[in-house]
């Protein structure tokens, strides 16, 4: 890396930019980190008992997960739901990544990339309020189906996990859209139009052609939405139901109801190794490397 930026930018601009990108990785990654296994590994104390016998290096605010029923399966809904929203954004995601790239004029994919790109110009939470309206039991949705006659009476689509994996898909499918059209774009059309003339159909040109060329893209995509969408807070607590918490909801209320930032660490910190579990998962499913996923 160091002789890239070298080449690219002479040595003393390549030492400084690697200096500032040391520092940023140990101030404001490491150093978190650290600091909030460290408060993972305390007890919740009074500021009077901290130093005392009581202040030691203790696995109980991680027992306390596996002991709670209640929290035990929300974190392992949170997985499978975050696993639900990759898969159903990568399906989502996939043929409008293959239209843009081989497709679409440069003009309608320019038209189209413009439209994906204005809503995300626009806070996250206020993007989220926008489907609790729409799908709001009396929201223009409901009405709309009604008129068509599809249904007779309102649905409750706030009711569960629907809503939560509809604003989930939108708010992440640029995250999921760019790697893979990405990947797709440097596939030379030329192998496809080879599968073709040997007789491939459709389904089959994908499967042995343009997947396995765009692996590091689905893959980088994958790892990228199912990271935020076990990480989310602000989707889950717009449209969900009282009975479709998510783990982040309860991290949060550690923090800033509970008041005990000790649990809070804890439970962050298995959210964090569980992310990094499924991204080698994902690297290893894929058969690519941390330098596939970087190109």
């Amino acid at each position: 890396m160091f002789r890239q930026l070298q080449a690219r930018f002479g040595g003393p601009l390549a030492m400084a930019i690697i200096t500032l990108l040391g520092v940023w990785l140990i101030v404001m990654v490491t150093l978190p980190q650290l600091q909030m296994i460290e408060y993972s590994l305390r007890p919740n104390l009074l500021p009077a008992q901290l130093g005392g016998p009581e202040d030691r290096l203790t696995l109980e605010n991680y027992a306390t997960l596996f002991g709670n029923d209640i929290h035990r399966s929300i974190f392992f809904k949170t997985i499978w739901s975050s696993v639900l929203v990759t898969l159903l954004t990568l399906a989502v995601s996939y043929p409008l990544a293959w239209y843009l790239a081989k497709i679409a004029t440069p003009r309608q994919a320019a038209l189209c990339i413009l439209l994906l790109i204005v809503p995300f110009w626009i806070n996250e939470i206020l993007r989220t309020y926008s489907w609790f309206i729409i799908l709001a039991f009396r929201g223009p949705l409901n009405e709309v189906l009604m008129a068509l006659g599809f249904i007779e009476r309102p649905i409750r689509f706030l009711n569960g996990n629907g809503g939560v994996m509809v604003g989930m898909v939108y708010a992440y499918i640029l995250f999921m859209v760019f790697p893979v059209y990405n990947a797709i774009e440097s596939l030379d059309d030329n192998q496809v139009r080879a599968a073709r003339d040997l007789g491939a159909g459709t389904v089959r040109t994908h499967r042995r052609i343009v997947i396995p060329h765009a692996k590091p893209g689905i893959a980088t995509g994958c790892i990228m939405t199912f990271m935020l969408a076990a990480g989310s807070y602000a989707v889950p607590a717009l449209l969900g139901s009282p009975g479709s918490r998510w783990f982040t909801q309860i991290i949060y209320n550690w923090f800033f109801e509970g008041g005990n930032w000790n649990q809070g660490a804890a439970y962050a910190f298995l959210l964090l190794v569980l992310c990094i579990g499924f991204m080698s998962l994902v690297m290893k499913f894929f058969k690519v490397g941390l330098g596939d996923i970087g190109r």
